[in-house]
């Protein structure tokens, strides 16, 4: 009891000479609790230099007004190691709160990017771009249309495709290719 009395003398000691603007009570003080602040932060923030600045402005602070230490609410280094989680558990939420908002706030940008986007694309693209597939669609040979419109309107996979028509698998895949191939010509011949 006697060496936590003598060591809490000391500490307070260190604040009065800390009031009187002495840097070497400072010190003293820091040299003291600056290890153990430090990985007090570091539990609460995990990064070890933010837990670095967090020591940093807590005994800053105590430099600036070494007068809001009571010593009727209870030790120094109860004092020091308080400021110290509070900043620490203020930055968290301060990073908390940034991020959900850094997050919100790129939601709404894709969400507004991609409706523009997709409103321009229907206004401008996609009529001309339908009416030049259709138009290649009806150049294709009817047993390659049939196949294509079966897969891509219908949803069909070439397997079904080949049950529904009674035709072999092999056959089905062969109109699929002969028809693409001529359906991206027809695209891209047709192209400005």
């Amino acid at each position: 009891m006697e060496a936590i009395d003598l060591a809490e003398a000391r500490d307070r000691e260190l604040v009065l000479g800390i009031r009187r603007r002495d840097e070497e009570a400072f010190r003293g003080l820091f040299g003291r609790y600056a290890p153990g602040a430090k990985a007090l932060a570091m539990r609460v923030v995990r990064q070890s230099h933010l837990a670095e600045e967090i020591v940093q402005e807590a005994f800053m602070a105590l430099w600036r007004n070494p007068a809001a230490y009571d010593d009727q609410r209870g030790s120094v280094q109860s004092w020091l190691m308080g400021m110290v989680h509070h900043r620490a558990v203020d930055l968290v939420r301060r990073e908390e709160s940034y991020r959900r908002r850094a997050e919100k706030t790129a939601h709404q940008a894709m969400e507004l990017e991609s409706d523009h986007a997709d409103a321009v694309v229907e206004q401008i693209g996609l009529p001309e771009e339908r009416r030049r597939v259709r138009a290649a669609l009806d150049e294709l040979p009817e047993a390659q249309r049939e196949v294509l419109e079966r897969m891509y309107f219908d949803g069909m996979s070439q397997s079904q495709i080949a049950e529904a028509t009674g035709l072999p698998l092999g056959t089905v895949k062969s109109r699929t290719l002969l028809g693409m191939r001529r359906l991206r010509a027809a695209l891209v011949q047709e192209e400005p």
